[in-house]
């Protein structure tokens, strides 16, 4: 691979998760297009977004304040999460799935940030 962040685990597992989370969002109704789909679309891409962007030519502080936005971004799929089974958008069982991949990620995002001084 070419780029630094493609070798990065927690980088696949968040465009593999945002892949997920697409899928899940064409299940939600027209009424939720420019609402919680977008959002929490938006929110799953911005995660492996920034893990690339901090990843390439950034000093090791600069990596670290992008892979905190990574992690913030995560934290907000997880609302989504919750407001999309409170809606019932999602059910019981699509959100422990994701929710557990989300526990996953973040525990991998913070791993790596606290790796780089």
């Amino acid at each position: 691979m070419a780029f630094k962040f493609e070798n990065l685990k927690v980088w696949q597992a968040a465009v593999e998760l945002s892949g997920e989370v697409s899928g899940l969002v064409k299940t939600f109704p027209k009424t939720e297009m420019f609402v919680l789909s977008s959002q929490i679309q938006r929110a799953s891409d911005s995660v492996s977004l920034n893990i690339a962007e901090g990843s390439t030519g950034q000093s090791n502080a600069e990596f670290r304040r992008f892979l905190g936005i990574a992690l913030r971004s995560a934290l907000e799929v997880v609302c989504c999460l919750h407001l999309g089974r409170r809606r019932g958008l999602i059910s019981n069982e699509d959100f422990d799935r994701f929710y557990l991949r989300l526990t996953q990620l973040v525990k991998g995002i913070q791993a790596l940030r606290n790796s780089i001084r």
